[in-house]
């Protein structure tokens, strides 16, 4: 439709989004990438922002909680969760990137699993759902940044 917005063919897009457009190559290179995102946020867990993240998010508490990477002792509610583990991705500086500047994975992936861990048990998401979502978070990411006519003045402004 000539008049659909450029936001609605956005939201249609997304929306549109299922488990049978990932090919096997996008299946294998998001596996990868969540592998590299949760090894650098392990690591990250030992840096000073993100233990003082950790210890002011302490405060917040619900029933409904998600794991905060490499600690066993205390959950957080997901918000929260993503948070401080997104914080531990992004402190060593060594998450994925694309061109023009952004860190797709260390913003995508803890909000993913935070969410997914939310989910009653009986209700509980696939392996290749969290894939899906994965997915649908980095084209999101991709699409506002191409939509972003400040994104491709980054460079310029260093």
């Amino acid at each position: 439709f000539p008049s659909q917005t450029v936001t609605g063919n956005f939201a249609n897009v997304i929306h549109g989004l299922n488990a049978n457009h990932l090919t096997d190559q996008v299946i294998q290179r998001s596996k990868r990438m969540i592998l590299d995102t949760l090894g650098v946020g392990l690591l990250g867990t030992s840096t000073e922002v993100c233990h003082k993240v950790t210890r002011y998010s302490k405060i917040y508490s619900s029933d409904i909680s998600s794991t905060i990477w490499g600690h066993l002792d205390f959950r957080l509610p997901p918000l929260y969760a993503a948070f401080v583990n997104g914080v531990a991705v992004h402190s060593m500086d060594f998450d994925d990137t694309w061109h023009p500047a952004t860190h797709p994975s260390g913003a995508v992936l803890p909000a993913v699993i935070a969410l997914s861990e939310a989910f009653p048990q009986k209700k509980k998401i696939s392996g290749l759902d969290l894939l899906l979502a994965f997915n649908v978070g980095i084209e999101v990411q991709g699409r506002l940044l191409r939509f972003s006519s400040e994104a491709r003045n980054i460079p310029k402004r260093y």
